[in-house]
């Protein structure tokens, strides 16, 4: 009965940090930079805990979950996250004495380290399932190389050989049970704020079909009366102040397009398209605009790659992306444009350009409400952009690093 109460007080090491993070800590604080540091030293303590509160066989057999909280925090953390963990393993290790047992630790952290590193990226890419598959597979991983290193150390003895191969199955279940735990509470999390983003959207819809139809009447009205008076004889700074009232008109004219996506009804004009050609189209309406901004665009376009989607829809989203990577190199420089046909299914559309590049906070909150970081941007253009490739079931990633550029990446289902 004492066995079962330590290792319960193990799995409750475990849930309070996840407790403490989803409820105080996601919604308050915005950095990932900060949050990733925040669930690291949250693990951190985990494992200080575990390793304090040991759970005992016998006289010298002392197990413990740390692997849990160094595994978790590990691949969601990612790379420093690792390295901190192992570190903080290593000197409360070393706090009890040199022995065996720290050998043994270092040792199964050395074996164990890099793959858990080397499976991050693939972790951190994947959906739940996998996910679920790569963490209780590094468990198992890291508790054989614990057992291997035991036996080799110690040499074989049946009864401890018994009470490890019981650790490996316990942890490998906790493993499990913990990343389907982590996953089910941060959907939860994901789903909230999308629901929140939704109901922002519900209301920029509302004001939209009240009002645009309303506000652009007398625009309309103003912009003709400003062609009118821009005549020929008129002073160079008038016609110059003539003209950038026309501009920003028609700037505001473009916004209220923007409210509408979201106010009027999506009707669904879907049809096969061959994203090749439909990309050629684009990059020929904006080439003109591009020349003007000194960017070159270079293409490379995957033939009979077809999708089922609204054309008109699929030229905003690309003119929108495009516009952005042109406006963010305002010394110019290259917009590559490319498509090809991947193994799962998708056909794969990469837009990259030399441009200012993104934060990882940024890209975060890439199409999120109102959200923009050009200086006379709405913020409208990236959420209609984001839910144009939710409408055609697609997925959109983006990677950048500041100073030396972005990457969108747009994955459509293919047809044949």
């Amino acid at each position: 009965m004492s066995i079962i109460k330590d290792f319960l007080l193990q799995l409750a090491f475990m849930v309070i940090p996840i407790f403490i993070y989803f409820t105080f800590i996601t919604e308050k604080v915005e950095s990932t930079k900060k949050k990733t540091v925040i669930m690291s030293v949250l693990w951190g303590i985990s494992i200080l805990f575990c390793m304090s509160f040991p759970v005992s066989f016998g006289q010298n057999a002392r197990l413990e979950l740390r692997i849990i909280p160094l595994l978790l925090g590990t691949l969601y953390g990612g790379f420093w996250s690792g390295i901190f963990l192992s570190a903080l393993i290593i000197f409360f290790r070393l706090y009890f004495g040199i022995s065996l047992g720290f050998y043994n630790t270092v040792l199964v952290l050395l074996f164990a380290l890099p793959v858990i590193l080397l499976f991050q990226k693939s972790f951190a890419s994947s959906k739940k399932e996998k996910r679920v598959k790569i963490a209780v597979g590094l468990s198992l991983y890291y508790c054989l190389i614990g057992l291997t290193l035991f036996c080799i150390l110690r040499g074989f003895l049946i009864d401890y050989f018994k009470v490890q191969i019981i650790h490996l199955l316990f942890v490998v279940a906790a493993t499990w049970f913990f990343t389907v735990l982590y996953e089910a509470i941060r959907e939860i999390h994901q789903l909230r704020s999308e629901m929140q983003n939704t109901e922002k959207l519900k209301v920029i819809s509302e004001l939209a079909s009240v009002f645009a139809h309303e506000i652009r009447n007398p625009m309309q009205v103003t912009r003709g009366f400003l062609q009118l008076l821009n005549e020929p004889d008129l002073p160079k700074k008038k016609k110059e102040y003539i003209h950038i009232s026309i501009e920003e008109l028609d700037r505001a004219n473009e916004i209220i397009n923007d409210f509408l996506s979201f106010g009027k009804p999506s009707i669904n004009n879907n049809g096969r398209i061959d994203v090749g050609y439909q990309l050629q189209r684009v990059v020929n309406m904006i080439q003109s605009y591009s020349l003007s901004h000194n960017v070159e665009i270079k293409t490379d376009f995957y033939n009979n790659g077809w999708i089922h989607a609204n054309p008109q829809k699929l030229n905003q989203l690309l003119i929108n992306i495009l516009k952005n990577a042109i406006e963010s190199m305002p010394d110019g420089g290259i917009v590559w444009i490319t498509s090809c046909s991947t193994a799962d299914g998708y056909i794969k559309i990469t837009i990259k350009d030399q441009g200012i590049g993104m934060t990882k906070e940024q890209i975060d909150r890439l199409g999120s409400p109102f959200y923009t970081l050009k200086e006379s941007g709405t913020g409208l253009g990236m959420m209609v952009s984001f839910q144009i490739v939710r409408s055609f079931k697609g997925k959109i990633q983006v990677a950048s690093e500041k100073g030396k550029g972005t990457e969108f990446i747009i994955l459509l289902p293919q047809i044949t």
